[in-house]
């Protein structure tokens, strides 16, 4: 059984939310939902709205499931487009600004087929 859940386009830098993808990786979902509840870390908040969702997904797609018997079998955090912007400089110069986004991805599944 397996269950996922995907958010693209989030308007975090991917390396800051894979720092908090690391944390949960492996983890019982419950678990997993306390740590980023109490992370202080930004990019926590969409990562565990993403966590929230495959659990949502698999107890929709699969009736006699709980949360408490997943695990999160992988996550991890693709790069997305970047926003390319300006800020002024002085003397009529421009720098870039990449403003990077970031696709994340978690995968649940039973603790019975992960060990």
């Amino acid at each position: 059984m397996e269950a996922r859940a995907q958010a693209r386009y989030i308007r975090v830098t991917p390396m800051k939310a894979r720092r908090v993808v690391d944390l949960i990786r492996g983890m019982n979902a419950t678990e997993a939902q306390a740590v980023l509840r109490f992370a202080p870390q930004a990019a926590s908040e969409p990562v565990g709205k993403v966590l929230d969702s495959a659990i949502a997904n698999a107890a929709h797609n699969y009736e006699h499931t709980d949360a408490t018997s997943l695990v999160i079998s992988e996550a991890y955090v693709d790069e997305g487009p970047t926003l390319k912007r300006f800020r002024p400089r002085a003397q009529g110069r421009a720098y870039r600004i990449r403003k990077r986004t970031s696709h994340i991805t978690v995968v649940l599944s039973s603790k019975e087929g992960t060990r």
